[in-house]
């Protein structure tokens, strides 16, 4: 299957070196990044192609931010008629981040992946471009991923969002704590202890959550409590703590939910200083 709208690169033909190639991917970025990313200037792009495959891809983001609720005017290609097709694969891509930064967050990101598979499409516009294909079971896609934040930072962004978002509602965030605990090497616990006020009422909310990661990939996320030490606001938190409880406490198939041709082989999390998230496919 392949994406519903060719993406565009510009006059045809298609690219015929890794440079023509780089140059139009920045261009694609660009127009479909929008104002709420900034940074793309310094982001450095390495293609190389060997006929209708790519055969390397690099992409370096470091020094890329991504905004809050940025509006991305997205790259639009009605070609009408399709004259030409052609088969291709991004034989490996590779995307480094050292680090992006994302709603103030600063992330590192290091992922690899190979046997990306998509089409070259010409348009009677006279206009070149590409639709990403599906990967299958006769298709698959390998790889690996890892992305770490620290915990600082983390806590930080959540008590920033969390501040925002409560202000709507006439209540201020005094304080914010978060303790994350490692459990393993697939399992970690959450605790949240919070203070808001809203007008003469102020108390303090904990929250408690674990989740975890079995060998056959499949996420339980248990141990969800939401509770106060004032009456008034435990009793306000009692109309949704059954509806989060209910919700939260429940299976998710990680293989199950990855489209075919994709597996997850590995699902790890380190808690430290950093929360290193790390993943493999194959």
């Amino acid at each position: 299957m392949t994406s519903a709208h060719p993406l565009p690169l510009g006059p045809a033909p298609r690219p015929a070196t890794g440079e023509d190639l780089t140059d139009r991917l920045r261009a694609l970025a660009t127009s479909a990044a929008g104002a709420g990313v900034t940074g793309l200037d310094r982001a450095r792009l390495t293609a190389t192609l060997d006929g209708a495959d790519v055969a390397s891809l690099d992409a370096d983001l470091s020094g890329v931010a991504f905004g809050a609720q940025q509006k991305a005017p997205g790259a639009v290609w009605q070609p009408g008629t399709i004259t030409a097709r052609e088969d291709g694969t991004v034989r490996r891509l590779r995307v480094d981040a050292h680090p992006l930064t994302a709603v103030d967050l600063p992330v590192d990101v290091t992922a690899e992946a190979q046997g990306l598979r998509f089409t070259w499409v010409e348009g009677a516009d006279g206009q070149v471009g590409f639709e990403s294909v599906e990967p299958d079971d006769a298709h698959p896609v390998t790889g690996h991923a890892r992305v770490a934040v620290s915990r600082a930072g983390l806590v930080a962004t959540v008590h920033g969002l969390l501040a925002v978002s409560l202000q709507s509602q006439g209540i201020t965030l005094s304080d914010l704590d978060v303790h994350l605990d490692s459990h393993g090497p697939r399992a970690a616990g959450v605790r949240i202890e919070a203070k808001i006020r809203k007008g003469f009422l102020s108390a303090g909310v904990s929250a408690t959550a674990s989740a975890s990661v079995d060998a056959a990939m499949v996420l339980t996320v248990g141990d969800v409590r939401i509770s106060s030490g004032n009456p008034l606001v435990a009793a306000m938190l009692g109309a949704v703590r059954g509806r989060v409880e209910a919700a939260a406490n429940r299976r998710v198939d990680l293989a199950a939910a990855l489209p075919p041709g994709v597996r997850l082989a590995d699902v790890r999390l380190d808690v430290g200083e950093e929360l290193v998230l790390s993943a493999r496919l194959g």
